[in-house]
């Protein structure tokens, strides 16, 4: 089938081969003109034949909103807008109704796998109606990873970004526990190799995971994370899961808790906050500070 992608970044254009290389035709679209396929949203959407599905692949907020905004413009009733950033739910359901209004479908998902997509595949989570998620279909068996699972049609529209936010707050509790943990065995004298334990819970324990595996691979990098600074971001989706939990009188202690500690991050140079940093570089390139 033939896509139009707009955002070629970390994740977009990795998606871009990804889909490719599963036999289909994409059309790029990106602000900086050197990882473009045409310079324009009116040029991509005049190469795509209809019912037309243009995958949006932005930062949330005013960004995928003007994108939308153009493309709702350009689109021709029986098309489709996939919104593939980490929007926040409540601004899918807005998005549907104006697109609807002019006939054009509309289905989030919610994309987990980071840099290491491109050859693992990116795990999904897509909400819509049953209509515009078959347009999509052939995309979403491109990008999941080989086998049964990886991706879920979560429900309605919303349902894929509040499902994807729901796992990045799983995310944050996860990483604060192995850096917690991380952090208590460095300050110890009896445990004398840190990064060989860390190594060794790689087999047969119940705490192995992926999120495991990156942290051995910084240590690698960087045996006590000397050369970064105890500060870590967040993206938004952790401050938006604990709101839906208070909106929804759902306790959250762990997640609101690895939160908290991202703050914490911001006022002193915490050793744990450097696993996080680390951590977050690893699974998904994101920027960290260095010393």
């Amino acid at each position: 089938m033939e896509l139009g992608l707009v955002g070629l970044g970390k994740m977009g254009g990795n998606m871009r081969e990804r889909i490719r290389r599963a036999g289909h035709t994409v059309v790029g679209y990106d602000r900086n003109a050197d990882l473009a396929d045409v310079h324009s949203l009116e040029e991509l959407v005049g190469k795509l034949s209809g019912p037309r599905v243009v995958w949006v692949m932005v930062p949330a907020g005013a960004p995928t909103q003007s994108t939308i905004d153009e493309l709702a413009e350009l689109l021709e009733p029986g098309d489709v807008v996939v919104d593939g950033g980490n929007s926040r739910w409540t601004d899918d359901e807005r998005h549907a109704e104006e697109l609807a209004a002019k006939g054009i479908g509309f289905v989030d998902c919610g994309v987990s796998g980071g840099v290491w997509g491109l050859e693992n595949g990116y795990a999904l989570m897509y909400g819509g109606d049953a209509e515009n998620v078959a347009k999509v279909q052939p995309v979403f068996d491109a990008l999941k990873p080989k086998g049964d699972f990886g991706a879920v049609h979560a429900g309605k529209v919303g349902a894929g970004h509040f499902a994807k936010m729901v796992h990045n707050g799983i995310e944050y509790a996860m990483m604060q526990a192995y850096a917690e943990g991380w952090e208590l065995l460095e300050k110890v004298d009896s445990v004398t190799d840190v990064r060989e334990v860390f190594r060794s819970w790689q087999e047969g324990t119940v705490i192995r995971s992926w999120l495991l595996d990156l942290t051995v691979n910084a240590l690698d990098e960087d045996e006590h994370l000397d050369r970064l600074k105890g500060f870590a971001q967040d993206s938004g989706e952790g401050r938006w899961t604990v709101e839906a939990a208070i909106d929804h009188a759902v306790p959250l202690p762990a997640i609101t808790a690895s939160l908290f500690a991202r703050f914490s991050s911001r006022q002193e140079d915490s050793p744990q906050m450097k696993m996080i940093a680390a951590l977050r570089n690893q699974f998904g390139g994101h920027a960290v500070e260095k010393r």
